[in-house]
């Protein structure tokens, strides 16, 4: 296998973090760093297969919560995108609103939401959706933006109306944008479902970290965040392979 070939199939950051590992591991031993304090990457390893029904639990919980939460966000972001490119009065009164709101921490609205609506499933869908929401809305409103004016003229040259203009030209154009958002907010749903899991709640990733944060735990903590890392990776393979399944003609592009 030659360099090039080498680089494309992604070897250089997986022995990255193999030496990062490795070193890890090294250090600790010969360090003689006490384990609680930072666990080699073997003990973190036996503490994760140790523990692992509980585990095991949480993360499904931490996993159903960021889909529906990422689901509900990015629906509302198609939804408000196309909105706001259809009804231009609409876009000039909200837009700026929309980037205002990104100056408050989420972890902010966390106990106000808690307050209007309890400690139950809603507030924490809630939270994921409103950070999964802006990445989405403002990737598929550029790709609207990034729509061909020459074969938008042309359309109306020919008659297309507003909407055929909208669903032929607009939508499939700005598909490629859209992924764009979903992959990222992708991501962020994962930090969504932990933080609202922090906030309130007794189950799921989020609260398992702050249990063995109290109990002083580094094992099980690095443990829960191998696991959110590992969530955030698969997840965002998973749109993007959704992406060149639906987006056939852009992957061919691309290659």
């Amino acid at each position: 296998m030659n360099m090039k070939r080498w680089i494309q199939a992604g070897w250089p950051p997986l022995v990255v973090v193999i030496l990062l590992l490795f070193t890890w591991q090294v250090a600790v031993t010969w360090g003689g760093t006490a384990s609680w304090l930072l666990p080699s990457p073997l003990k973190i390893w036996r503490e994760g297969t140790t523990d692992m029904a509980r585990i095991w639990m949480h993360t499904w919980a931490t996993v159903r919560l960021m889909f529906i939460g990422f689901g509900v966000g990015a629906t509302v972001g198609v939804l408000v995108a196309g909105c706001l490119h259809r009804i231009p009065l609409v876009k000039a009164g909200f837009y700026p609103l929309l980037i205002l709101s990104q100056n408050i921490p989420v972890i902010a609205l966390g106990p106000l939401l808690i307050i209007l609506f309890g400690f139950g499933l809603l507030p924490k869908i809630i939270l994921i959706s409103l950070v999964c929401f802006f990445p989405v809305t403002m990737s598929t409103l550029d790709g609207f933006m990034q729509t061909d004016r020459s074969m938008y003229n042309y359309m109306q040259m020919i008659g297309a109306s507003r909407r055929q203009i909208f669903y032929k030209l607009e939508l499939p154009n700005a598909l490629p944008f859209l992924f764009t958002g979903l992959k990222i907010s992708a991501t962020y749903s994962v930090m969504g479902a932990v933080i609202a899991e922090w906030l309130g709640g007794n189950v799921g990733l989020g609260y398992y970290m702050i249990l063995q944060k109290s109990a002083f735990r580094a094992d099980r903590l690095f443990v829960a965040i191998g696991i959110v890392v590992l969530l955030s990776l698969l997840f965002f393979w998973l749109i993007a392979g959704i992406e060149k399944l639906v987006i056939r003609w852009n992957a061919k592009r691309s290659s």
